[in-house]
């Protein structure tokens, strides 16, 4: 099931992303972050367990938004569990009026089966100065950047 994150899922979140993380797959996420953007998250719970999760980050700069830390638990892999979190990433876009969702990924071909398409992290400007350059890839960063119109 999918629902929105709370409150009491945020260790259960950091634990899922920054396993990830520590594998350089994704980028960390601290417990002051996850609890300052918890209404951007959506998780994916199987019998009270979290499975998986992504946000959706509205950036204050053109109807744009970003997915972040889509994570699934790795023996979940392959099951649509990822999908789904996209496509519901995706619908929640919509339902608020963003034009563009963009992402920066690791895994550009599973973002390409939904309609995103390879940009250059140029075109993302506000993104890069605001968020980007407190991470500790900055300015090196390795993810590649996609875009798809809602």
């Amino acid at each position: 099931m999918i629902r929105k994150a709370n409150i009491k899922d945020v260790k259960n979140l950091q634990y899922l992303i920054n396993c990830f993380a520590s594998k350089d797959l994704m980028i960390a996420r601290s417990l002051n972050e996850l609890y300052e953007n918890i209404r951007d998250f959506w998780v994916y719970e199987e019998k009270g367990k979290i499975l998986g999760c992504a946000a959706l980050h509205v950036i204050g700069w053109q109807d744009l938004a970003e997915i972040k830390s889509l994570a699934v638990e790795k023996r979940k892999h392959g099951k649509g569990i990822g999908s789904s979190l996209i496509l519901k990433c995706l619908e929640d876009a919509k339902n608020l009026g963003v034009k563009q969702v963009f992402c920066l990924t690791y895994a550009p071909k599973f973002f390409m089966r939904f309609g995103f398409k390879k940009i250059d992290k140029s075109k993302l400007p506000h993104k890069v100065w605001v968020e980007c350059c407190n991470c500790p890839k900055f300015p090196g960063c390795d993810e590649v950047a996609l875009i798809r119109k809602v």
